[in-house]
């Protein structure tokens, strides 16, 4: 019996001595600085893409500062939701990020009714840049103004065909906004990228859309395409002589910011730590200058104001689907 006994202490002991470690291993582990492991930046969008490009230079300089690697996916599909959808679903511990347009984060959310995940529960990061969108045009198609666009437009009884990338997408409900305030008639054909409408357009196949000035001032330079208006609160300097779309309709204002999230319930710090190296990679003088090349104005704002900016993206395309039944 004293034998017994004497071996149930000893093996309670042990137990308690075991449990105490793993304890403190748990502990010791949690506390290892973020990032302690290989970080996923996901991107619902074809590779190439504005999204793609700005994740990229993002991932190659936290590498470089934090020494673990960084993975850009390229997860495209059904207008940024498969994407995005498996980024809400990720462990909220910082380790698999979204990056993408506004789409997944303040679009989305109007016009499906069968999502599986809840845009306005990301954890924002940062907003890294914005670029406006401009309202581009077939050379062919004959118009060289907004006016005699708009006047073609009325004189086609089946409609002006208008590309996208997606439902949903800024570009998609940029060209919306536009039969809204003008009543044209118009067809939409929606494309999985950028480049599938540049293919479309240069064959004749596509009458207009509104493509951001990242994408479409190569091909303007080129005499490819034409641009009528841009969808900035002012001209921009790189094309000074184009107008705003406000000069024609106020309060007529398109871009696409391109923006970081994270799962629901992904800690503060982590967040705030991601935005502040993500600004620190585009505030360097070569990210700085191609994103001035790119025509994109950066933003890299903190979680806490991104979040906002992406509320309020949300409140004001709201009311655009909502009263035009998209």
């Amino acid at each position: 019996m004293r034998l017994a006994s004497r071996r149930s202490i000893n093996f309670g002991i042990a137990t308690t001595l075991i449990a105490g470690a793993s304890g403190f291993a748990r502990r010791a582990g949690a506390q290892q600085p973020y990032p302690s492991q290989t970080v996923r930046i996901i991107v619902p969008v074809p590779p190439g893409s504005a999204p793609d490009f700005l994740a990229r230079v993002a991932a190659d300089y936290l590498q470089n500062e934090w020494k673990q690697p960084f993975i850009v996916e390229s997860r495209p599909g059904a207008s940024q939701n498969i994407g995005a959808e498996a980024v809400f679903r990720a462990k909220p511990d910082g380790y698999t990020l979204l990056s993408a347009p506004p789409s997944p984060f303040s679009l989305n959310q109007h016009l499906f009714n069968d999502l599986k995940y809840e845009p306005d529960k990301f954890a924002a990061v940062t907003i890294i840049a914005s670029v406006p969108n401009l309202l581009i045009v077939r050379p062919t198609l004959g118009a060289r103004t907004v006016a005699e666009f708009v006047e073609i437009a009325r004189k086609t009884p089946e409609g002006l065909v208008y590309a996208s990338t997606g439902r949903g997408s800024t570009l998609h409900l940029s060209a919306e906004m536009l039969k809204a305030r003008t009543g044209l008639k118009v067809v939409h054909i929606p494309f999985k990228g950028v480049s599938e409408i540049m293919t479309e357009f240069l064959a004749g196949r596509v009458d207009f859309a509104f493509l951001n000035m990242l994408d479409a001032f190569p091909q303007i330079q080129d005499g490819k395409l034409v641009a009528l208006a841009i969808g900035d609160a002012k001209r921009n300097p790189a094309m000074p002589d184009l107008p705003t779309l406000e000069e024609t309709w106020p309060g007529f204002l398109t871009a696409t910011w391109y923006a970081i999230a994270a799962p629901p319930g992904t800690p503060q710090e982590i967040r705030e730590k991601l935005a502040s190296g993500i600004r620190a990679a585009f505030q360097r003088p070569e990210s700085a200058k191609r994103l001035r090349d790119l025509h994109a104005v950066a933003v890299l704002n903190t979680p806490d104001e991104a979040q906002a900016l992406m509320h309020a993206e949300s409140e004001r395309w709201r009311d655009l689907i909502v009263s035009n039944g998209l």
